[in-house]
């Protein structure tokens, strides 16, 4: 979270139901639809992702709609739940983690479907467990492919501001997605990109809602206000991310940035001679990196000791991957110095626990890194 977003945040709290509430309103409804890709209506909550997820799932379906979700890791799953507890009638499609959704079996499943029963396709689009990034825009083909009318709904939680996202040319129905990732922001908003097939959808949904109904925002949005109490100091902050990440560094700009980083996090764990959790190169993560851990050493082990020893905090393995991997965050407010720090960290950590390792996976990242870097400085000059 860069300062200015923070300092943007502690701006004294303005009166929710006055012009400069409905000037600021406007400008961030309006642009956090470039971030989303999205000419349609977006809708912000104050609340966790969660809070987008029950949005996502009460406002376009009823009591025992048929819904199909795929394991693909820990907030799947936890969004699978979910969808359980409000009655709807999931089916899964089964995937290991490490892997991203199937597209060409989610594609023969909806060919299956005959009666057109499976009213939903909800895919987390980056799972924030695992490191992988599901493709999309395949999803979207194979659902084209199958002729089937689901709608289509993607957590893009850890992945909206820094991975290309694109709602409208990906077909995706509902997108939803929180502050506390890239778009730099503490937790406390979430967002619902809505399509129009979603809308049309939510005119006959039958799950109950009160807070979560689209239709008393979208009223309320429309003259810069909202139906009750807004997160007015975090929408200081949001205007203010939006105008690093479209005005001054631009989207395509701030994508290439997190692929680079990426690139050399994976860079540096093949030279420690550990293991990327994700299986397919074509999925992963520019987010974050999951990280096996060897045979007799305890992830969560080391993520204590480096807190402990350097004041860094890694991400756990949840779920079934407890203990047996760590997470390196490289997303948000993040440049070259802060990797290469964030890697010395893990690599001293890693000396520290007896963990064994092959190299420096520093020395290769900042090679990495340069590399990346060079083609735009020839340019430049």
């Amino acid at each position: 979270m860069p300062d200015r977003v923070l300092r943007a945040i502690s701006y004294p709290t303005i009166d929710h139901r006055g012009p400069e509430f409905q000037e600021l309103a406007h400008t961030v409804l309006a642009r956090v639809k470039t971030v989303v890709k999205t000419e349609q209506p977006v809708v912000i909550y104050p609340a966790s992702g969660t809070g987008a997820w029950e949005a996502a799932l009460v406002n376009t379906l009823s009591p025992g709609d048929r819904v199909l979700m795929a394991e693909t890791g820990h907030f799947a799953s936890l969004w699978r739940e979910m969808a359980e507890r409000l009655g709807l009638a999931v089916e899964v499609m089964p995937g290991e983690w490490g892997h991203g959704a199937d597209p060409g079996a989610i594609g023969a499943r909806l060919a299956e479907d005959k009666a057109k029963e499976i009213k939903a396709v909800c895919i987390v689009h980056n799972e924030t467990s695992t490191g992988v990034t599901s493709r999309m825009a395949e999803i979207r083909k194979a659902i084209d492919g199958a002729g089937h009318p689901a709608l289509f709904m993607a957590d893009t939680i850890s992945s909206l501001a820094s991975i290309d996202y694109r709602q409208d040319e990906w077909g995706v129905d509902v997108t939803v997605a929180g502050s506390q990732k890239g778009l730099m922001l503490p937790p406390g908003l979430s967002f619902n990109g809505v399509s129009e097939k979603a809308l049309a959808a939510s005119k006959a949904a039958r799950l109950p809602k009160s807070f979560w109904g689209w239709e008393p925002m979208l009223e309320a949005n429309r003259n810069g206000m909202f139906p009750y109490t807004p997160a007015t100091n975090l929408l200081f902050g949001l205007r203010e991310a939006l105008v690093m990440l479209l005005d001054e560094e631009g989207l395509d700009n701030v994508f290439a940035r997190h692929d680079r980083h990426a690139e050399a996090t994976r860079q540096a764990v093949n030279a420690w001679g550990l293991e990327v959790l994700c299986a397919d190169p074509r999925e992963y993560s520019s987010s974050l990196t999951a990280v096996k851990m060897p045979a007799g050493h305890d992830a969560d082990a080391l993520r204590r000791l480096i807190l402990e020893r350097f004041d860094m905090s890694l991400g756990n393995g949840l779920g079934k991957l407890a203990g047996t991997v760590f997470r390196i965050g490289h997303l948000g407010s993040f440049n070259d110095v802060t990797l290469a720090g964030t890697l010395s960290g893990v690599e001293m950590g890693l000396r520290l626990a007896g963990v064994p390792i092959s190299a420096s996976g520093v020395e290769a990242a900042l090679k990495s890194m340069a590399s990346a870097a060079q083609p735009a400085k020839a340019a430049a000059e």
